[in-house]
């Protein structure tokens, strides 16, 4: 599985010392490293051994795990009876729903609930209330290769109608991808929402119901057949078949040049010395209204008591100086108003500031509704078979409505 910033990460674990303590808390949270040298397990360590110096009665013992493993290692802690005190995985409604969870506001200073991001901390609701503290969150804007779009005399599009044109030119120039479509199943949710948003729609409407199937939608994936699929714009790899780690590395070698991404593809690209460009997404007709936003989540279990244990280190973890420090080590939006504020104007920041301005506009999957899971998984599963020669684009969300539809009534 990967989180639902796209990152991935390696298998390890990380104890919190050895000494006898009052009370043990233990957190499973996830790796956001790209190998052992910036595995998250250092972060937590040394985050740990600083709060551990001014708290002898508590001890912390944090297990890190890949984003392949962590979701499944604290469902099956849950499914046997001993869920940890906190995880940091990548949802949290199911949990919600099944009463298993401490809200945030009997947690949380107040000054410490009140610093998360408006839209972070709405998105971490189930029927208007938090369960979900937001860990890390990130943004989608449009990379473009600037050597590749120099190639071919076109600019960063801002309209859909200028991205066909210039994904046009690109493949006069005989870029392999002129625009990479990652529709696979590692994360196809992300880029479908990115241009269902772009389209004026959505996975759900204004009040929250799932409208996969509305016009907008339908406009969009027709588009995405006809002007982009079935012209040949989108490379080699039909895009049902085509990963967003795939896409990213493609992009990295040179042969891709446009398409969206997230801060890490940023490292990625720099690492291979390709030199980019980014914008906003483009729209139907403009800039997009909305990106897409997403999040990883904290979360408590009630299970074990320790309420106000957890409640105190929970506040030192969203502490301004944490926060930036977990967002600069990975290339991540922080989740709070303060640190937020202090990325904006910080030089060493700005590279990230393409990203935090879409914070503000940015629309997140309905987390907050325990049927994403399984309307998440159809979506991975069927979205590709839409922009396919033979494909039906109204067929294929009409049945991910239908199954949306299903989801919620077996909630």
């Amino acid at each position: 599985m990967v989180s639902a910033l796209g990152l991935t990460g390696v298998l390890g674990g990380c104890g919190a010392g050895d000494g006898s303590s009052d009370v043990t808390l233990r957190l499973v949270a996830a790796d956001y490293g790209t190998s052992a040298a910036n595995s998250s397990r250092k972060y937590w360590a040394e985050l740990v051994e600083q709060y551990e110096a001014d708290h002898p009665g508590v001890q912390i013992d944090v297990s890190v795990y890949s984003w392949n493993d962590v979701d499944r290692k604290v469902k099956e802690m849950v499914d046997a009876g001993d869920p940890p005190d906190m995880a940091q995985i990548g949802a949290y409604a199911d949990y919600a729903a099944d009463d298993l969870l401490y809200q945030a506001g009997d947690l949380l200073s107040i000054p410490v609930q009140a610093d998360f991001v408006s839209q972070l901390a709405e998105a971490g609701q189930v029927n208007g209330v938090q369960y979900g503290m937001p860990f890390a969150s990130s943004t989608r804007v449009l990379f473009y290769n600037k050597e590749l779009f120099a190639d071919a005399g076109i600019t960063p599009p801002k309209t859909w109608d200028e991205l066909a044109a210039g994904a046009r030119a690109l493949k006069a120039e005989g870029v392999k991808y002129p625009y990479a479509l990652p529709l696979g199943p590692e994360e196809a949710q992300a880029e479908t929402m990115q241009w269902l948003l772009a389209g004026k729609g959505g996975y759900t409407d204004s009040v929250g119901t799932y409208s996969i199937d509305s016009p907008e939608n339908v406009r969009t994936f027709t588009w995405l057949k006809d002007e982009l699929v079935g012209k040949g714009l989108t490379g080699p790899v039909a895009p049902g078949k085509l990963n967003r780690a795939d896409a990213f590395e493609a992009f990295a070698a040179g042969d891709v040049g446009m398409l969206n991404g997230h801060p890490s593809l940023m490292a990625m690209a720099e690492k291979k010395g390709v030199e980019y460009g980014m914008v906003p997404t483009p729209g139907v007709d403009g800039e997009s209204r909305a990106t897409l936003g997403v999040a990883d989540w904290m979360m408590a279990f009630k299970k074990h008591g320790h309420r106000d244990e957890i409640g105190d280190f929970l506040d030192f973890v969203y502490g301004e100086e944490q926060v930036l420090g977990f967002s600069r080590d990975y290339n991540l939006l922080p989740v709070t108003t303060s640190a937020s504020r202090t990325m904006a104007t910080a030089e060493q920041d700005k590279h990230l500031k393409p990203f935090l301005d879409e914070l503000v506009t940015a629309e997140h999957y309905p987390v907050g509704n325990t049927s994403w899971a399984a309307v998440n998984a159809a979506v991975k599963k069927q979205i590709g078979k839409a922009v396919t020669p033979n494909g039906d684009p109204q067929a294929v969300l009409t049945g991910l409505q239908a199954a949306a539809t299903r989801a919620e009534g077996a909630q």
